[in-house]
């Protein structure tokens, strides 16, 4: 008979991880010969500490298809961090009693840079408590911070959504300048690399001369040069459109919007660099502004997916099953970037060890000199990560998304786990 498949989703959720999920489940109902069901695990691996599991089998396959179209985590995610093995044992074992109670011999983690360590972590219990086990880690990340991999899933369509929010504040702001206001500051994602800052670059173009300053986190905040660039830019312009990275900080290193408090995974708890940066700009200069934070708007977008963002997705998710079967373990499909101009890609792999717990920043030579803006070479790399459109049905003009039903696999421990 052959082994059960786990899958969950990990960490921040994408506008397109269920598409990701699509690709696992389809591939694996393809592949009845070597994988049983898939279970899901209800909020990520919590749902296999709890044996708290969904049998995807009771889904239809066009209620599968649908995830392909629909945002967010289909069967919930979670924040939490595996321990080292030394550190916490029991967590591995429970792992084990509950992957020989539903005859599990997959694991397919859809997440970040943490995922993959728990992902890396969950593939050696074979050979630390005999266990047989193939892990295999699903890129997803809207940062865009995984190592190796070109670019990860999810990243395409946030940054699709900061450019075109970005151009059409910029109208906005423009249209008003002369007698309201002159700053608009767009706050995003991004703790260390500032990919999706990067991304409202895109807004300004050979026809839309908009001035974007953009606040990176791989430079650090100088606020006498900051202030400089916007006044330049009202002076030129009439109007300036800041987008920082929720990740900017000062040159000690302390973040523009750190509140003191911490995540799940111990990071610092950040929201609140675009009031911060706004009113600075007020106090100095005296311009009237707005300030959004684009928060889940930006990762939740669906409706503005780019097409090669959803393409890359699924593609993971079924190359990840396909590694699987050929009995790969430990390792992350990737895409490899093959041609810019047509652009061109294919589907690769990385060993764990060398993705868990690396991030990948923004190199220099996609940052402009003056560390306000980015280059040709960054305008490249970024702009076919956006093209295509790929929306999902509407209906009375909403858009359709699924609910699964999502139905619990009965239980067949004892114990209860609290993690």
């Amino acid at each position: 008979m052959p082994k059960n498949a786990f899958y969950a989703q990990s960490g921040g959720v994408t506008a397109v991880i269920n598409a990701s999920a699509c690709g696992v489940i389809e591939t694996a109902r393809r592949h009845g010969d070597a994988i049983g069901k898939v279970y899901a695990g209800r909020n990520g691996i919590i749902g296999a500490l709890t044996e708290d599991l969904i049998d995807t089998s009771e889904e239809s396959d066009e209620a599968i298809a649908a995830l392909r179209y629909t945002p967010s985590g289909a069967f919930g995610s979670c924040r939490y961090k595996l321990k080292g093995l030394e550190e916490n044992r029991r967590e591995y074992e429970r792992l084990i009693e509950v992957f020989k109670a539903h005859d599990i011999g997959y694991f397919f983690y859809n997440g970040g840079g943490d995922s993959a360590d728990t992902c890396h972590k969950v593939s050696q219990l074979s050979e630390t408590l005999g266990y047989p086990i193939q892990a295999i880690h699903v890129p997803k990340t809207v940062d865009n911070d995984l190592p190796i991999t070109d670019n990860c899933p999810g990243f395409g369509s946030v940054a699709k959504y900061i450019a075109v929010s970005t151009r059409e504040a910029s109208y906005d702001v423009r249209s008003m300048a002369k007698t309201s206001t002159q700053l608009f500051v767009l706050e995003v994602m991004g703790r260390h690399a500032g990919w999706i800052a990067a991304a409202g670059g895109l807004a300004a173009d050979d026809t839309n001369d908009i001035p974007v300053v953009i606040l990176f986190p791989e430079v650090e905040f100088d606020k006498d040069r900051f202030l400089a660039r916007v006044k330049a830019a009202v002076d030129s312009h009439g109007y300036c459109t800041v987008v920082v990275s929720e990740g900017a900080h000062w040159p000690d290193g302390k973040f523009l919007a750190e509140q003191g408090t911490r995540d799940a995974f111990g990071h610092a708890q950040l929201g609140g660099a675009a009031p911060v940066v706004a009113n600075m700009v007020k106090e100095a200069l005296g311009y009237k502004f707005h300030w959004a934070v684009a928060d889940y708007l930006q990762r939740a977008a669906r409706h503005l997916a780019s097409k090669t963002d959803v393409d890359q997705a699924y593609a993971m998710g079924k190359a990840a099953v396909e590694l699987a079967v050929a009995g790969e373990n430990a390792v992350m499909p990737t895409i490899d970037r093959t041609s810019n101009d047509p652009y061109a890609w294919e589907v690769g792999r990385a060993p764990l060890s060398e993705v868990a717990n690396v991030e990948k920043f923004m190199p220099a030579e996609f940052i402009s000199d003056d560390g306000f803006g980015i280059t040709d070479a960054c305008r490249q790399y970024l702009v076919p990560l956006i093209q295509g459109e790929d929306y999902p049905p509407y209906v009375n003009g909403m858009p359709s998304y699924v609910t699964l039903k999502n139905a619990g696999v009965a239980r067949r421990l004892d114990s209860d786990f609290k993690p």
